[in-house]
């Protein structure tokens, strides 16, 4: 690639230069929130939503300075770019502490925490869920498929599932799958995506344990993202849906098992051979 001209150099920064001053004063609003949640933890549930809302529109302000970057220079902007993984982070961070980050548990484990944030309604819900969605992808996609961070962003999208199960009130959810009750579409669109996004997280997992990693942690992981999904299944009475889960998590569990069993006897194996040729 030929030398960036200093024309183009300041062409670049004079477009983002608004953009910069919008950065610095999200980051201004992001302080004094969370200096009021520190003192005050009433209302800490809303004010961790916003928190989180407020890293995702840093997100979109990193991604369009990187996008400018590529424009108008030829080349991505690595910083804007970690600065926008990083925003992500934190906002799946403070939702999940507004939320908890539990996976496969019980709804009873984490419904004081949706209590806490009642007044939120579905509508707002899905619409921070998609918002989050978007933010992440277009990290992924900005970043590239050969990315160093290709493997960790499989644990962002996983949490992102968790986040996105655990934002749904399931005490009242299946009352609300009557069509004739108000918001009944936005509420099926959440449940469909949190659906497919646990499904995603599982097979992301596996994933990452066959092509990278091997750690049967992250097979467990895999197969507890199974289980979340099986147990949605189960809250909402699609027992055909769980019936198919539960055979497929029998599958990975087994497969897991065989690989463990196959380790160890290559480990002794190993061992044997070394004391062999003392």
């Amino acid at each position: 690639m030929g030398k960036i001209s200093e024309e183009a150099k300041k062409r670049y920064f004079d477009r983002i230069k608004e953009y910069k001053g919008a950065v610095e004063q999200i980051l201004h609003r992001e302080m004094t929130v969370v200096q009021a949640v520190h003192a005050d933890e009433k209302g800490a549930g809303y004010k961790r939503l916003t928190l989180a809302e407020e890293n995702l529109n840093l997100v979109s302000y990193y991604i369009l300075m990187n996008s400018l970057s590529v424009a108008l220079l030829g080349v991505k902007n690595e910083a804007y770019l970690n600065d926008a993984r990083k925003g992500c982070y934190k906002a799946i961070i403070y939702l999940e502490e507004a939320l908890t980050p539990m996976v496969d548990v019980p709804f009873a484990d984490y419904e004081d925490h949706l209590a806490l944030i009642e007044g939120y309604d579905d509508a707002s819900r899905y619409r921070l869920i998609r918002k989050l969605g978007y933010s992440i992808q277009a990290v992924v996609e900005d970043f590239g498929e050969n990315s160093k961070w290709k493997w960790s962003f499989i644990e962002l999208q996983a949490r992102y599932a968790t986040i996105a199960k655990n934002l749904m009130n399931l005490k009242t959810f299946v009352a609300g799958m009557d069509p004739r009750v108000p918001g009944y579409e936005v509420r099926m669109s959440h449940l469909d995506l949190a659906k497919r996004l646990l499904q995603q997280a599982a097979d992301g997992y596996r994933q990452k344990y066959e092509l990278s990693t091997l750690r049967l942690d992250d097979f467990k992981i895999a197969i507890g993202y199974l289980s979340a999904l099986r147990r949605l299944h189960m809250v909402l009475s699609e027992a055909d849906d769980a019936d198919n889960l539960r055979k497929k998590i029998e599958v990975w569990k087994a497969k897991m098992e065989t690989d463990l069993r196959r380790r160890e006897q290559g480990a002794r194996e190993d061992k044997a051979q070394q004391q062999t040729k003392k």
